[in-house]
């Protein structure tokens, strides 16, 4: 595989400084603000992108499209993102869908729970911020995963 940007080899650093082959993204958003952020993000000319406003034919994109990665909001209408994490995995593990890793945009902090629960490779906390979003695509699309630190509440140790 090559390198789309300057055609080096993948297996050695890219003159680029980048590791990026074309990846197929998948993103469910229904609001325009949020598709936006990660459009910002993702859309490089390099990768090919695939939007959702709603989940309703979710599982018929995933199938067709075959994305290398999904990233969605945590609110989608009437599917919320766990929700979408939820029926992907379920859908993995009766041989209907490929595995796809999923990226959760959660709205707050306590969410967590939520995306860790519902087996999500990554999460990230809003309020997006480019940097961020750019190490947890990079680390789902080369099968690691992604867990952000951000707004975590640090731990006070008593003395006595």
């Amino acid at each position: 595989m090559t390198c789309r940007r300057c055609n080096c080899s993948l297996a050695t650093y890219c003159q680029a400084r980048y590791f990026e082959a074309m990846a197929n993204i998948l993103l469910i958003s229904d609001a325009t603000v949020v598709l936006d952020e990660l459009l910002a993000v993702v859309d490089d000319g390099v990768n090919e992108i695939t939007t959702l406003r709603s989940a309703d034919h979710l599982r018929t994109t995933v199938d067709i499209t075959e994305p290398d990665l999904v990233i969605t909001d945590c609110q989608v209408q009437s599917m919320g993102g766990i929700a979408i994490c939820l029926d992907l995995k379920l859908e993995e593990s009766g041989g209907r869908l490929p595995h796809v890793p999923v990226l959760i945009l959660l709205d707050r902090r306590a969410d967590v729970f939520l995306a860790k629960t519902a087996s999500a490779e990554g999460y990230l906390v809003k309020p997006l911020d480019p940097i961020r979003l750019r190490h947890a695509i990079e680390a789902l699309l080369a099968d690691g995963t992604y867990r952000d630190e951000s707004y975590k509440p640090i731990t006070v140790q008593r003395t006595s």
